[in-house]
């Protein structure tokens, strides 16, 4: 079972490479369609970086992961975590944080000062939120 794991594991890392490399092309591709300038630069950097990291992903996928290596597991793992960062940080959260009408902290900030104050029915002690 754990070998049909690994094989499975490393075919899902197989995947995020190719995933990667679509996403290089499709940078490289628009930094084609920009003018010479330093953002064209950085597009081809951003473009070469995702082929980068897609490359490894897919190798370390075929050579160690295949073959059930833990180092070659915590390896990748850390490297597509590393290569998904910038991703959640500047593409993800603006966008959920322009979905929604108000800013996130709200909710935690108004759910950490009223979390002890009791029910007006008295059922339950503190509200949950």
């Amino acid at each position: 079972m754990e070998k049909i794991t690994a094989k499975l594991g490393a075919a899902l890392y197989v995947c995020w490479g190719l995933l990667h490399f679509s996403a290089a092309y499709g940078v490289y591709k628009l930094a084609q369609g920009s003018p010479a300038t330093m953002a064209q630069g950085r597009l081809m950097q951003t473009a070469f970086y995702l082929a980068a990291f897609a490359a490894t992903a897919i190798l370390l996928a075929f050579t160690p992961n295949w073959r059930n290596d833990r180092l070659g597991l915590w390896v990748n793992g850390v490297m597509v975590g590393i290569a998904d960062i910038p991703f959640i940080l500047f593409v993800l959260i603006p966008r959920i944080r322009t979905m929604v009408a108000r800013p996130a902290w709200s909710d935690a900030l108004g759910c950490s000062l009223f979390s002890h104050w009791p029910r007006p029915d008295r059922r339950h002690r503190y509200r949950v939120c």
